[in-house]
């Protein structure tokens, strides 16, 4: 059953971006934006918990779980720091993200060959 939540959660996040670049105008990196922003709106409003608390991974892996790990990670780092917390608390919170998309895209750069689209 947590399959068939996280397929749905994340296939409805997929649908919402798809349908995003097929209605609008605006570009993939500004989507992509919007939803690391949504992420953190809905984080701090209390709704993404439940929804990645019921949705396991289907809400946590997307790109609205990346904002929900970062203000995750800023409100811990402000309860316990005060507000140097705010400059510290996102990075902290999403820094295993971070090192893996770093380690897992230089050892891509150095087993493929890099070149410019023809």
């Amino acid at each position: 059953m947590d399959y068939l939540k996280a397929f749905l959660i994340g296939g409805a996040f997929c649908a919402i971006g798809q349908i995003l670049i097929d209605r609008t105008k605006l570009t993939p990196a500004r989507i992509l934006v919007g939803f690391v922003t949504a992420g953190v709106l809905l984080t701090a409003i209390g709704v993404y918990k439940p929804l990645a608390d019921w949705a396991g991974a289907g809400a946590t892996v997307p790109l609205s779980g990346f904002g929900y790990a970062l203000a995750k990670g800023v409100e811990k780092a402000v309860s316990e720091n005060g507000l140097l917390g705010v400059l510290t608390g996102g990075v902290t919170g999403t820094a295993a993200g971070i090192t893996a998309a770093i380690f897992f895209g230089f050892g891509i750069a150095l087993m493929c060959k890099s070149g410019d689209k023809a």
